[in-house]
């Protein structure tokens, strides 16, 4: 039986992550409310296990991960018999390559978009740095949309953390106040992932208690 303690706000996209793997692997866990209002992330036992005071940090037993694409692979290669990261390399690669992607490209972006147009305070909103952010973010879910027009989910014919990575920001991109272009694909992949109960118990979370709040 497994012993998982996750830590981090619910509001955190880097913990919706964790939570999203946890319920899709139906893994019994308990989930302790760390940063932002709740704080805790710079005593002395937090640091110990997370030496960067961020969130998430996993505790499975007496193996403990931070960074979330780091627990999201721990957990699927521990606990979920190869159903959302493979064993074989090829395979592997097709979902990495994707959650690499993610990170460096798609989250950039996409995550400033949500602290300027939704945490900043309106009057202090910047309308050129917030449309370009639009612009930049909307360019790469067009990629994912060509990509999503022969196969069902992002690695191939099964879902995968592949999905997770990308499909934690699309929430967030369907619920802002912008414009967004038609993207049929994706927009049928956001269906297919709303009709995932773990992926509504983790990430379909509104948002509403962050806006115009700069601070964590």
């Amino acid at each position: 039986m497994a012993d998982l303690t996750l830590w981090g706000r619910i509001s955190s996209c880097n913990v919706q992550k964790a939570v999203w793997v946890l319920e899709e692997l139906g893994l019994p866990y308990r989930r302790i409310d760390a940063g932002g209002e709740f704080g805790g992330l710079d005593d002395p036992a937090y640091r110990a296990m997370n030496p960067h005071g961020k969130v998430p940090t996993l505790r499975d037993g007496k193996t403990v991960v931070w960074e979330s694409d780091a627990i999201i692979r721990y957990l699927a290669a521990r606990h979920g018999n190869g159903g959302l990261w493979s064993a074989d390399p090829a395979q592997r690669a097709a979902v990495d390559q994707w959650l690499a992607w993610a990170n460096a490209t798609l989250y950039r972006d996409w995550i400033d978009l949500f602290w300027m147009r939704v945490r900043t305070p309106e009057e202090d909103q910047d309308p050129v740095g917030i449309e370009a952010r639009r612009t930049r973010t909307a360019e790469r879910l067009a990629l994912l949309d060509r990509e999503l027009a022969g196969r069902p989910w992002l690695a191939g014919a099964d879902f995968s953390l592949a999905d997770v990575g990308a499909g934690m920001t699309l929430y967030r991109w369907y619920h802002m106040p912008i414009e967004r272009p038609k993207l049929p694909n994706l927009a049928a992949w956001y269906e297919r992932l709303q009709a995932r109960p773990a992926y509504v118990t983790a990430v379909c979370i509104p948002f509403d208690d962050l806006a115009g709040r700069l601070a964590y």
